[in-house]
């Protein structure tokens, strides 16, 4: 079910306020590229700062505006297991394919912890789960034998979005879980050597910018064909890993965009846009990845 691309939305805003038109067309850009699915409210797309309402709402226009053209992945995740299992209860009731459950963070609680997490989140839904560790801002990993105790005690429990930035973690968990059991890269810049290593895809953030080069990447990987795959990541590395020097996901990317004309660079606080001399360099950046800007951002 997620072997391929799923872009992790941004959620655009204008005035504070969800800016549901450019939802729209940013849902419509990623699936005229040819991406595989897409992950509302994950991380980049500011779920910390959404209330519930607005979370479920970002939910119900990502599946009315996808309308059947691929998965939609919704980001149901909290370190609020009370929290995560209403959120990924109303995800289910209005028709997501399949729920994205970020390791609980800040509480940092124990592997045993994080088994009964999930656990109590696979009972209470019907939905496919994907795990999600990323250490980088949980502050714990989700353990390679909890992975295993989950994929063998919950039957929807069947796939991990990894990224903690280590390669060898898709060789560990691939000796741990069933064949069937599905990983997904969650940095950009490691697709190409995780899916080498057994990996069937990503969850990318430059897909919000440039989906059809991760769409082309992925799925030439899928095939085979590991010389297109690597001349893509070698055309495209400066670019997934010169977003995240300038600033924390999504400022960078939300810019990046708004260069394009795709929507405004607004982020909600704490998150701030970036200054003008980050902006310089990000568009020195997209000059050199070949990334065509405009003068003006979208209004």
């Amino acid at each position: 079910m997620f072997a391929g691309i799923f872009t992790a939305l941004v959620t655009p805003f204008q005035d504070d306020q969800i800016d549901v038109a450019a939802l729209r067309r940013l849902i419509d850009f990623q699936f005229d590229h040819g991406i595989t699915g897409i992950v509302p409210v994950g991380t980049t797309g500011e779920s910390p700062t959404l209330d519930h309402g607005e979370h479920k709402r970002v939910i119900e226009i990502a599946i009315e505006q996808a309308a059947g053209r691929g998965p939609v992945l919704a980001g149901t995740g909290s370190n609020s297991t009370r929290e995560a299992v209403e959120l990924t209860r109303a995800a289910e009731t209005a028709g997501a394919d399949a729920s994205l459950q970020v390791c609980p963070y800040y509480n940092k609680p124990c592997q045993e912890g994080l088994y009964r997490h999930y656990r109590a989140i696979a009972d209470s839904t019907s939905l496919p789960i994907v795990l999600y560790s990323i250490p980088g801002r949980s502050g714990v990993e989700i353990g390679v034998d909890t992975v295993a105790r989950l994929a063998a005690d919950c039957p929807n429990i069947t796939a991990i979005k990894e990224a903690g930035g280590a390669v060898e973690r898709v060789t560990q968990l691939r000796a741990a879980v069933p064949s069937e059991f599905q990983i997904l890269s969650g940095d950009d810049a490691l697709t190409l050597p995780f899916m080498a290593a057994g990996a069937c895809g990503v969850v990318s953030v430059a897909g919000n910018l440039v989906p059809g080069v991760m769409s082309r990447l992925v799925n030439a990987a899928l095939v085979g064909d590991w010389a297109c795959a690597l001349e893509l990541h070698d055309r495209w590395a400066p670019l997934f890993s010169g977003l995240l020097k300038l600033s924390s996901n999504p400022v960078p990317i939300k810019a990046a965009m708004a260069l394009q004309g795709l929507l405004l660079p607004d982020v909600r606080l704490p998150l701030a846009q970036l200054d003008e001399a980050a902006t310089r360099r990000l568009r020195v950046l997209l000059d050199d990845c070949g990334v065509q800007v405009q003068t003006a951002s979208a209004g």
